[in-house]
């Protein structure tokens, strides 16, 4: 399926695993990649091409590390903006039903950090609620997110690892080898366990 990712970092030229994640994705046919922060310095987001984007599209991928617990400044106001009423959901707005919908995200913390035990966060895929709860509304298939934890003391074997397992990720969605129903039942998705996930 045609799959676009929307690549949301405010200062990419400072992170080595996304900028990686990213280059690489763009190496992969039938794989659009969008560099929001690159076409939309000014915030200015130009809401019918990005609508018409993700119509082109069977899969959407949003690509960031995780800001404050959140999205990037930037990602938020896409959502507020692009995922309209009568587009998105509402009456007649079934323009994204169906379509697979996967985080692809980085931390700064490390995996031990997050979660029941953690006195400081609760696990990412409760942070990641309301875009779960978005993806419901506007009844798309929220997957499992994809997460490089501890991104900025990640030794290079590791990033190594989580790019490669991206690239696996995204072809696997494309050529619909994506075990979608496993993947929306986990907590996350890491390089290590994508074996069990992709036919």
């Amino acid at each position: 399926m045609k799959t676009l990712v929307l690549f949301a970092h405010p200062a990419h030229r400072h992170s080595r695993t996304n900028r990686a994640m990213l280059d690489a994705a763009r190496r992969i046919g039938g794989v659009t990649i969008v560099d929001l922060y690159a076409d939309y310095p000014r915030f200015e987001i130009d809401v019918e091409r990005e609508q018409r984007r993700l119509q082109q599209h069977e899969a959407i991928v949003f690509q960031f590390p995780l800001y404050w617990y959140s999205t990037p400044s930037l990602l938020k106001e896409w959502q507020d903006l692009v995922l309209e009423h009568g587009f998105a959901y509402g009456e007649a707005g079934d323009a994204l039903a169906g379509k697979p919908w996967l985080c692809a995200i980085t931390t700064g913390a490390p995996e031990h950090a997050y979660g029941p035990d953690s006195r400081d966060y609760p696990p990412v895929r409760q942070l990641l609620l309301p875009l779960e709860a978005t993806a419901n509304l506007c009844r798309m298939s929220f997957l499992a997110p994809y997460i490089l934890f501890g991104a900025l003391e990640a030794e290079e074997t590791r990033r190594r690892e989580h790019v490669n397992g991206y690239i696996r990720l995204l072809e696997a969605l494309r050529d619909d080898r994506l075990d979608l129903a496993a993947s929306r039942a986990s907590d996350y998705l890491a390089a290590s366990r994508l074996d069990r996930m992709i036919g």
